[in-house]
């Protein structure tokens, strides 16, 4: 089993972003927490700052030092890139690139999640 976990300042809002734009209810979801599945092996965690800065203590910075800038990417592939492209948008992500044929053969568009952090929704074309 693969698991990424976001460090986001606002669970709730970090929530309802994925879950508009994933368009599935978290598999998880306590303070300090929320999970959703995205495959069998394979699932997304968001987690508030505050609480992973307590387990990290002193030894590194902060998480909301990085906050709006981009710390990661999640590259999805999905059915249908431009409806899940549009859904973001709506749901508040921030337009960087739209969905476009990529060099490496993929369709791909990329938008920043409330955080920052980029998230691409991808179609194979090969």
């Amino acid at each position: 089993m693969f698991q990424f976990i976001l460090y986001v300042s606002n669970q709730h809002k970090s929530r309802e972003f994925y879950k508009q734009v994933l368009n599935i209810e978290p598999s998880l979801d306590v303070p300090g927490m929320t999970e959703f599945t995205l495959s069998e092996n394979c699932s997304l965690g968001i987690m508030p700052e505050n609480g992973i800065a307590k387990i990290l203590g002193d030894k590194t910075p902060h998480p909301s030092t990085g906050n709006g800038i981009p710390r990661c990417e999640i590259y999805l592939y999905v059915a249908d890139c431009n409806e899940y492209y549009n859904r973001a948008i709506r749901a508040g992500a921030k337009e960087v690139n739209p969905v476009q044929k990529r060099d490496w053969g993929d369709t791909v568009g990329y938008v920043s999640d409330p955080d920052g952090h980029i998230v691409a929704f991808a179609r194979s074309t090969s």
